[in-house]
């Protein structure tokens, strides 16, 4: 009777940590951004680097491009990166940004701010976001036909496909991690499919771990949640219909949350406390 008196204290201890975390506002951006898509930390540089969409989700314009910020939202470079089209998700890997842009993806030297490679998926059409596993192969959403695709020594090939809207992408544990719809899934090596949560209120799309097998998780709508392994889910920020919540980037170390509003031309750091 003891040991099962402890064990319900235990859970219910930790569905009452799960329910206070929260999300502190910190700072907005102090400047307009062309509609920011996804932001990434870069703790050696001490800066943020944010994708700038400016202009319509899947043209080819021309107009997009990645600023820097720095760590209290003030613009250090506004035009880093110029020239792309609707770049989207981002990851680093080896001194370079690898970054989503429709149907190709570029690796942009860090230190020169140079294209330095450039592959072309083929049939691509609205490639979303990046995740990069340990030995520097790429992975690559395509929101718009349902498929995963891997890049490998300068070639794409599709790696999973019938894999609904397909968008936020993380490895952890060396297993893929993807928002699929209104659901959070996982493959494993084999490619097996497991099914982490679901039940999301809108499609999902940035996606982070939190470093103790919890997940931060937005809706493009404006939807923050906090799911927790086991897949029970708490909503923590809802601002449908006044900002987006798109590709966000979260640091473990300080507990900030960057999260760019896509619509509303900002990023807002939040602290995350638990």
């Amino acid at each position: 009777m003891k040991n099962f008196f402890l064990f319900i204290c235990l859970i219910l201890s930790n569905r009452i940590d799960a329910q206070t975390i929260t999300l502190k506002k910190e700072w907005a951006s102090t400047e307009q951004l062309p509609v920011p898509e996804s932001v990434v930390y870069m703790a050696n540089r001490k800066e943020l680097y944010v994708s700038l969409i400016d202009g319509e989700g899947n043209a080819k314009d021309g107009k997009g491009g990645v600023a820097i910020l720095n760590l209290d939202g003030t613009i250090k470079n506004a035009t880093w990166i110029s020239g792309l089209n609707a770049p989207k998700g981002m990851a680093v890997y080896n001194g370079k940004l690898y970054v989503a842009d429709l149907d190709v993806v570029h690796a942009i030297d860090l230190k020169t701010a140079k294209i330095a490679e450039t592959v072309k998926v083929p049939d691509a059409v609205f490639l979303n976001d990046i995740a990069i596993e340990k030995k520097g192969i790429v992975y690559v959403s395509d929101t718009r036909t349902n498929k995963i695709h891997q890049i490998s020594q300068g070639e794409s090939r599709v790696y999973i496909d019938q894999v609904t809207a397909a968008n936020g992408l993380k490895f952890i544990n060396n297993e893929l991690h993807v928002l699929s719809g209104f659901q959070l899934l996982k493959f494993d090596k084999n490619k097996s499919k497991t099914i982490i949560t679901e039940g999301l209120e809108k499609s999902g799309d940035g996606l982070e771990p939190l470093g103790n097998g919890d997940f931060l998780v937005t809706c493009w709508a404006g939807i923050v949640y906090h799911i927790q392994k086991d897949g029970t889910k708490h909503k923590l920020l809802d601002v449908q219909g006044k900002m987006n919540t798109a590709d966000i980037c979260y640091d473990q170390r300080s507990k900030m949350l960057y999260v760019p509003t896509f619509n509303a031309n900002s990023v807002i750091a939040y602290k995350v406390e638990f």
